[in-house]
C-alpha cells in the first residue's frame, strides 16, 4: 500500500472531512422518529464550516477529484 505524506493543511482537511462523515453517519444511524418516520440527518454548522475552511486552506475547495484521491491514499477504508 502506498503511503501519502500530507501537508499540515491536507491532513487538517482530511481529518475535518472524516469528522463530517462520522457526524452524518451518526445522524443516519439515529433511531427513527415518531411512527417510524426517519429523521433527517442534522449536521452542526460548525462541523460543516470546519470542513469547508480546511478544504480552502489546503487549496482543495472545488477540486473534489484531487481531494478524494488524497483521502483514499491516506485512509482507504472511508
Amino acid at each position: 500500500m502506498t503511503t501519502a505524506v500530507l501537508t499540515d493543511h491536507e491532513r487538517t482537511a482530511v481529518q475535518a472531512y472524516l469528522r463530517l462523515l462520522h457526524t452524518v453517519r451518526a445522524g443516519f444511524d439515529a433511531a427513527p422518529g415518531p411512527a417510524g418516520a426517519s429523521r433527517p440527518a442534522v449536521v452542526p454548522p460548525s462541523v460543516l464550516a470546519e470542513a469547508e475552511q480546511a478544504l480552502r486552506a489546503a487549496g482543495l475547495a472545488g477540486n473534489e477529484e484531487a481531494f478524494f484521491r488524497l483521502l483514499r491514499s491516506w485512509c482507504p477504508t472511508s
